[in-house]
């Protein structure tokens, strides 16, 4: 008797002690949130620090949450606010010039080139912009590349040597576990589900991969031609023989400009700024800087507005969040902005692989009530395939980076069966029905001759009305497009002279030609969207989710976690899919 008196009461002591721990954490947490934020002060003569030590997206976004306003989150170093900093600075008395210092660089290239003009843009005020790092990947070369002079640590090196995408194949993988994907798909080039189905890259799809590869290296080729003044047939032997693989080499080879030590970095600068060796260094990093200057680009009334809306990650159907785009928040935020008399125009800019062929549809519907009242155009970031470009070619005018990967105009369907699966471990199973279809799809069961043919009816009707949307959208035949369709990928700088872009450049490229086509010029723009979120709800996934992560890449590795997540992710998937190849990534 007195054990069970010593459990219960161990269980009581629990739940007090959880209570406690909660209301202190929770009152913990709104005294942070009361507490009011340090302002931020440039110092005059500053330098503006660009280190993109983080993961670079285009709308980082509003987060409000009810009844908790002092949660509500807005941060500005979005790749637009950091555009929109570096453009501040530019006429900026305080800033004297810019300092890029990164050794690995979280963004895709088509970010990286926007980042790139508005450096570029501001060089032309005649302020400075210099670059050091122990280690320049090729990515954080490309950016660097722009700069007036470049460092590299005497132990340091870069890492230019041209793009590679790698993918995964998983038909034996299937074959002896027993767990298969039943595949329906429809173009010749749509290769996402290719992985499980063949043992090896089809011709088609390494055709389309050489092409946008090339396609992007000739940007980047180009680019750092025209900052450091290499050949582009130089910069293809420096990429083959590894001439950045040492800061001699490098230097030899005109890809950087002095080797040294960060200390010597910081005192080039301080010579350049007139202070001496002992001074301190003023600087301020690019997130406070963006933090800073928002609210004076953003701020002052102005009659007019542009709504800019961000469509950012995988199509999935339902609300939406910042991580997938649903239809549930785009079409809020389309059709807040139409029924808004102060908004003009409206920016849609896209950066999704697809998904959802539904969503996809839906928020084509949107776009279609939309511009029926205003002008909708789009920008697009790094993607903007598949599902990505069934949204985007319902605008007024389309508008891509010569990097954004786009195209990839086909369906597929895909099921995961285990019935192999099921065998080896002796487990069965029995149907009964009332008629001959009432079981459309069984994970224990594949696919009959019936079922696929049904699928291939709706992926064949499906991708038939996406050869209608964009005929449509950008004034084509259906046959015409049938021709560049079948799954194809296309870089913006390829899709320009195609037909499915209008115009080559950045957001601003599209915030002018939606002034020109609101016939306005001075505006103020309004982000959209807003995320309302339920702080009980973040805070009961929030350590769930992390240690979940946490653990699996541990257990499996960075390279296997992310072969695991993107199995998960297409399990996931409901109904037809309009998706840019599976597990592509671009290095």
């Amino acid at each position: 008797m007195a054990f069970f008196k010593r459990v219960l009461s161990t269980i009581v002591g629990l739940i007090i002690f959880s209570f406690l721990s909660f209301i202190l954490f929770f009152m913990f947490i709104a005294f942070l949130g009361s507490q009011g934020e340090e302002p931020i002060i440039v110092e005059n003569n500053s330098v503006l620090n660009l280190s993109l030590n983080f993961e670079i997206e285009d709308h980082i976004g509003k987060k409000e949450y009810k009844d908790y306003t002092f949660l509500n989150e807005h941060p500005k170093h979005s790749l637009f606010g950091m555009i929109k900093a570096i453009e501040f600075a530019k006429t900026d008395p305080k800033i004297k010039g810019i300092t890029i210092e990164n050794n690995l660089t979280f963004a895709g290239y088509a970010q990286l080139r926007a980042l790139r003009d508005a450096l570029i843009d501001f060089k032309d005020s005649g302020k400075f912009v210099v670059a050091y790092s122990d280690i320049y990947t090729q990515q954080s070369y490309y950016l660097s590349s722009v700069a007036d002079s470049i460092y590299v640590n005497p132990s340091g090196t870069i890492e230019f040597k041209g793009l590679a995408s790698e993918q995964y194949y998983f038909k034996d993988f299937q074959e002896k576990t027993g767990l298969k994907m039943e595949v329906v798909r429809h173009g010749k080039y749509k290769s996402a589900v290719e992985p499980f189905l063949e043992n090896e890259m089809s011709a088609a799809n390494r055709e389309q991969i050489e092409s946008y590869l090339n396609s992007i290296w000739s940007t980047i080729k180009t680019d750092i031609n025209q900052s450091r003044n290499i050949p582009s047939e130089t910069l293809n032997v420096i990429a083959d023989s590894l001439l950045g693989r040492t800061p001699d080499l490098a230097l030899d080879n005109k890809l950087i400009d002095k080797v040294g030590y960060y200390d010597e970095y910081t005192g080039a600068l301080k010579q350049q700024l007139g202070l001496q060796i002992e001074d301190k260094l003023p600087s301020i990093s690019i997130r406070e800087y963006s933090e800073y200057t928002y609210s004076k680009w953003a701020s002052g009334y102005k009659k007019d507005k542009i709504a800019v809306i961000f469509a950012e990650g995988d199509i999935i159907y339902g609300e939406g969040d910042e991580n997938f785009v649903g239809q549930g928040i785009i079409n809020k935020s389309l059709k807040k902005a139409r029924e808004d008399d102060k908004i003009k125009a409206i920016v849609l800019r896209v950066n999704s692989p697809g998904g959802s062929a539904l969503t996809s549809e839906l928020i084509w519907r949107e776009i279609e009530l939309t511009k029926k009242v205003k002008p909708v155009v789009v920008s697009m970031g790094n993607y903007a395939a598949s599902g990505g470009y069934y949204i985007a070619s319902n605008a007024d005018y389309i508008v891509a980076e010569p990097m954004t990967v786009t195209g990839s105009i086909g369906v597929f369907g895909i099921l995961p069966n285990g019935t192999e699966l099921f065998e080896k471990w002796g487990i069965s199973t029995h149907q009964v029905t009332t008629n001959t279809n009432a079981i459309t799809y069984s994970f224990s069961k594949p696919l009959s001759e019936n079922q696929h043919k049904y699928i291939k009816e709706g992926i064949i009707d499906v991708y038939d009305l996406f050869l209608t949307r964009v005929a449509d959208g950008r004034g084509m035949t259906k046959d015409d497009v049938n021709t560049i369709a079948q799954g194809r990928v296309w870089t913006g700088s390829e899709a320009i002279d195609i037909g499915l872009v209008d115009e080559l450049g950045g957001l601003d490229t599209a915030l002018k030609k939606a002034t020109e086509l609101a016939n306005i010029e001075d505006y103020a723009i309004k982000e959209f969207p807003v995320f309302k979120k339920d702080f009980m709800e973040s805070l009961s996934q929030l350590g769930l989710m992390k240690t979940k992560e946490e653990l699996l890449k541990e257990e499996l590795g960075e390279d296997g976690y992310k072969v695991w997540k993107e199995i998960k992710t297409h399990t996931q998937r409901e109904g037809v899919q309009l998706l840019f190849p599976y597990g592509t990534h671009i290095e």
